[in-house]
């Protein structure tokens, strides 16, 4: 670091995000991302936005969140669009929590959380999953802390049902539970319904993973009224043209289009089930996941080495370093061909070791 970076970042340890490498034409299953293109009206609606590139985009990028309204059935009062689904974060955090309003989150879960909670200086806690990789309820009713969880989780994929989610959001009326629900079309329970009752209540969502926008960047939050005013205030005190012309239009486009997308989400799951039960068959222990990705352990192959064969073979997938987790990658679940070609390279590796 320069001698002029602020000593308040000093101990900052950013968020690591997948690797993107460009040495040879890789398979990739290592960043959730969908392996289906933007339907071809959204092609179509980016290429005509792009004529317009001199004029600032719409602050209030009111086309998009009127269709956004019209698919969840929220008044628009209650929604804002940002720059990818970790912008809203970075405005919750920032918003709604400080050294009196601490926020609590699963220890294994979205690196981001705690890099947005070191950033800002605001005390967290990690709450330890249970040895089955689920949350405890339990650990989060009453607690009287702001609350942030994956739903479903990652890296483990695993969901919980709305009715905890609900428990959690009642019972600590005078904290906000952020929903992170990135991965929410791939078989999980959204509580968007639950911003209707609860004002306590933000839901987070991107259109990076099932509608095919990772590349775009651009993401939503339905609350409250009031929750989404606050969120609006940081937004015009950072970047009050955060979503770009050409991402309205591709966002508002794919909206358009919500069933080519929703189709795409029920593909993925048929070839979700399809790969865990082939690691399964193989001796893999996979966890139940109602997400684009599956993570996985073999007990007789390290997550890092497995990790590195597959990489040297072609194929990306994610491994994390922590003591816990750190026998298990995380796999993107791709085409139906992609995943036979990882099925056929697991099946080198471990006739390799025997």
């Amino acid at each position: 670091m320069s001698r002029f970076f602020s000593n308040k970042f000093a101990s900052l340890v950013p968020y690591t995000p997948g690797e993107q490498p460009r040495d040879k034409k890789y398979i990739k299953l290592n960043t959730n991302e969908s392996p289906f293109p933007p339907s071809p009206a959204v092609i179509r609606a980016v290429c005509e936005e792009a004529t317009s590139l001199q004029l600032y985009s719409d602050p209030e990028a009111s086309v998009l969140i009127s269709k956004l309204a019209e698919i969840y059935d929220a008044e628009p009062e209650r929604i804002i669009a940002t720059n990818g689904s970790d912008e809203v974060l970075d405005f919750a955090f920032n918003a709604f929590c400080d050294n009196e309003h601490p926020i609590v989150f699963p220890d294994l879960t979205y690196g981001f959380y705690s890099v947005f909670a070191d950033k800002l200086g605001i005390p967290y806690e990690e709450i330890p999953l249970k040895d089955d990789f689920t949350v405890d309820v339990n650990d989060y009713i009453g607690i009287n802390k702001n609350i942030v969880i994956a739903n479903p989780n990652a890296p483990t994929g695993i969901a919980l049902p709305l009715s905890d989610i609900e428990k959690i959001v009642a019972s600590n009326p005078d904290n906000v539970v952020i929903i992170d629900e990135a991965y929410v079309d791939f078989g999980g329970e959204s509580a968007i319904k639950l911003t209707e009752k609860y004002g306590n209540l933000l839901v987070v969502q991107t259109f990076s993973k099932s509608r095919s926008l990772a590349g775009a960047r651009l993401g939503f939050a339905i609350g409250s009224k009031e929750l989404i005013t606050d969120l609006h205030t940081l937004r015009y005190s950072t970047n009050p043209y955060n979503v770009n012309r050409m991402t309205c239009a591709a966002g508002y486009a794919a909206l358009t289009e919500n069933g080519y997308y929703m189709q795409n989400a029920q593909t993925i799951i048929r070839t979700r089930g399809y790969t865990k039960s082939e690691l399964e068959k193989r001796g893999f222990e996979v966890l139940d996941s109602k997400a684009n990705f599956l993570f996985a352990r073999h007990p007789d192959i390290g997550g890092g080495e497995l990790y590195l064969a597959l990489k040297e073979r072609g194929i990306l997938v994610r491994h994390f370093k922590k003591e816990r987790i750190k026998d298990f990658c995380r796999i993107t679940v791709g085409t139906a061909m992609e995943m036979k070609a990882l099925i056929d390279s697991i099946d080198e590796i471990m006739g390799e070791k025997k």
